[in-house]
């Protein structure tokens, strides 16, 4: 493969940003929701991301909750993060301005591999177990996101495709498993949009309108809480990024009903949908 070609194809990779809030983490079907985990998912929607953080860190060492809040707390992680780096182009720069990024990476990254260790370990007594089989997938994706999107690093393409291929898996063993519809509209959306239009292929393909009919679906299901609330919130990002401004407002404003403190809601209501959300 000519440099060129692996440039562009590296390009590509970075560019994979699938979704951030759209794809934010709440526990899977199969895990015992309690109070706790339901304070730290109210926390994460709400774009508090230290105490989501914070609250989600005991619950890793209870067995009913610990794969979900590893998923949670790299999800948060990340946001954090990302909003400490804001908007910057130089991304490796900020990251070395950022005084307590590194530490928050190698929480990032000591959190990543442990869950995926315990999913992996699960797996063994129930490869079948769709929530399993997503929170497996998420915490791939998780690393991509957080590498090729917030830091910039040009990585992870197999992770990229083992997280794909699990998402499918899920699918096929519960088409109406609401969480990984999110996930595979926004992979959709991702390729089609992000990935120049020779590499679509080596991404699985992409389309932004199915994605988009796909989106709306998911977020027209009846699910628990946190299901529901994740589609909403891949709708709303998704709507942006269309500039259906109308219809993203009126999610936006269900949405502040059970998240009043989010500020970015408050934001793009406040502004009639003039300042919007980073598409994550």
């Amino acid at each position: 493969m000519g440099r060129t070609v692996q440039s562009k194809l590296a390009a590509a990779v970075a560019a994979l940003l699938v979704a951030g809030a759209g794809l934010s983490a709440r526990p899977p079907q199969a895990t015992a929701s309690t109070p706790a985990l339901d304070s730290a998912q109210h926390l994460f929607y709400s774009g508090r991301y230290p105490e989501a953080v914070s609250a989600a860190a005991p619950l890793r060492e209870v067995p009913a909750s610990a794969l979900a809040a590893y998923e949670l707390r790299t999800s948060a992680l990340h946001f954090r993060i990302k909003r400490l780096l804001g908007s910057a182009k130089d991304k490796e720069a900020a990251f070395k301005q950022c005084q307590p990024c590194p530490d928050l990476l190698k929480e990032f990254m000591a959190d990543v591999t442990a869950g995926r260790a315990l999913a992996r370990e699960r797996l063994k007594a129930a490869p079948r177990d769709e929530a399993l089989l997503y929170l497996q997938a998420k915490l791939d994706l998780n690393e991509v996101w957080l590498n090729n999107s917030t830091l910039g690093r040009r990585k992870g393409f197999g992770l990229y495709k083992d997280s794909r291929k699990g998402i499918e898996n899920v699918l096929a063993i519960n088409p109406n498993n609401v969480r990984a519809r999110v996930a595979s509209a926004w992979i959709d959306y991702a390729v089609d949009t992000r990935i120049p239009f020779g590499f679509k292929w080596m991404f699985g393909g992409g389309d932004r309108k199915r994605a988009l009919k796909s989106m709306r679906e998911a977020a027209a299901m009846k699910g628990g809480h946190w299901e529901e609330a994740e589609a909403s919130f891949g709708l709303w990002e998704m709507l942006v990024g269309e500039q259906m401004t109308s219809d993203a407002l009126t999610v936006a404003r269900q949405l502040i009903v059970n998240f009043p403190e989010n500020e970015e809601l408050q934001r793009f209501i406040a502004s009639g949908g003039t300042k919007k959300p980073p598409l994550s």
